[in-house]
């Protein structure tokens, strides 16, 4: 694993990361900003403020550089999550990009925006005893078709699941009615439909994509 790797997954999937590694995190980030102007007084107030600490369990970690740290830190994430990490790599040049859903390579300039359908944004999820796993939500643009896939990047999970069935469902809330959109797939795991249950509601809209 290289640092720009390394930088990606932390930035991207800070869900992953954990309290002492956030901390030394934003210890470092606090350290950079002060640079030469590491006024004590300063040092003291950003102590207070929780921007610095004296942790020696977090120092520890820094002990040997950010970089190193930045290492270690995705390594121990990639050992231990792989399954929710997504490095989005270019189709043609194979090289990561900028963010996990990024359609054009910085690198070489190839853009897929093509294989986006459509735009989805969740409201719940649940699975009907002996039934298939739904994403409820709204279409914000596109059109859905059954064997389309919901690319779950967004959502911090590393799949992209086939939608095997599209239902529509009426929900009466306020005394107003909205048709929600109802997709329907079995090719994800009890980890990944926990995950989607715990999250409810997720304001940003996620791509629908034809064939991956």
């Amino acid at each position: 694993m290289n640092n720009e790797t390394a930088r990606y997954i932390i930035i991207h999937f800070p869900n992953l990361l954990t309290e002492r590694e956030r901390i030394a995190i934003r210890h470092q980030n606090t350290l950079s900003k002060l640079a030469d102007k590491q006024d004590p007084r300063r040092i003291e107030i950003y102590k207070g403020k929780g921007w610095l600490t004296d942790d020696p369990e977090v120092l520890e970690l820094l002990k040997d550089g950010y970089n190193k740290f930045e290492l270690a830190t995705a390594q121990r994430i990639m050992d231990e999550s792989s399954d929710q990490v997504f490095l989005n790599t270019c189709p043609k040049c194979n090289r990561l990009t900028r963010t996990p859903q990024a359609r054009q390579c910085r690198h070489c300039g190839h853009n897929w925006h093509e294989l986006t359908l459509a735009s989805f944004k969740l409201n719940c999820s649940f699975q009907p005893t002996g039934r298939k796993f739904y994403l409820i939500g709204e279409i914000f643009k596109g059109e859905v078709k059954v064997g389309n896939f919901i690319d779950l990047t967004m959502v911090g999970l590393n799949c992209k699941p086939k939608i095997e069935a599209i239902e529509f469902a009426l929900k009466r809330e306020n005394g107003i009615s909205t048709e929600y959109i109802s997709l329907g797939t079995s090719e994800l795991t009890e980890k990944q439909k926990e995950h989607l249950k715990k999250l409810g509601a997720f304001g940003t809209p996620f791509d629908i994509v034809k064939e991956i």
